[in-house]
């Protein structure tokens, strides 16, 4: 199902970020004839709007079959959709594929959460816990620190 395209320019603020470094995290299960998931390089910037946020995020696949991200839920927005950016466009998209013995990358300018209808405005230090769930794996939960709204994940500010 493909859905409008949005400007980018919409998020400029929020989105401005670059991701550079993406850590994993070691684990046995490469041999493994399933997937393998784990989570890293989780944040938010700081919203700059009372309703809308943006979330990035790393999930390494180090088993020897891919999965597919299908959803993410949270307590603190009412909806979370999953973006591609392409373009300088936003598509919003239903899965996303997890390779085997891959990742699956959130970043600033490219694919990308986007929690909407916020319950409440997370602000710098806070944490958002949100479940992502897979067609395949069972659910994980990530713990999202919220970062300020300038955040550089390649410098730490």
């Amino acid at each position: 199902m493909r859905r409008a395209v949005l400007p980018a320019a919409a998020l400029a603020g929020a989105l401005a970020l670059a991701l550079a470094g993406c850590g994993s995290d070691s684990g046995a299960g490469s041999g493994s004839s399933k997937a393998d998931l784990s989570v890293s390089s989780a944040y938010m910037p700081q919203p700059v709007s009372a309703d809308m946020a943006a979330g990035f995020l790393t999930i390494s696949n180090k088993g020897g079959a891919g999965d597919e991200l299908t959803s993410v839920t949270s307590a603190t927005a009412g909806e979370i959709t999953m973006h591609s950016t392409v373009g300088g466009a936003m598509e919003e998209k239903s899965s996303f594929a997890i390779p085997a013995h891959g990742q699956l990358v959130f970043k600033s300018g490219g694919n990308h959460l986007m929690f909407e209808k916020l319950k409440r405005k997370p602000k710098q230090g806070d944490t958002v816990t949100l479940t992502l769930k897979f067609a395949e794996s069972g659910p994980l939960t990530v713990e999202m620190p919220v970062k300020s709204a300038t955040y550089n994940p390649s410098t730490g500010h």
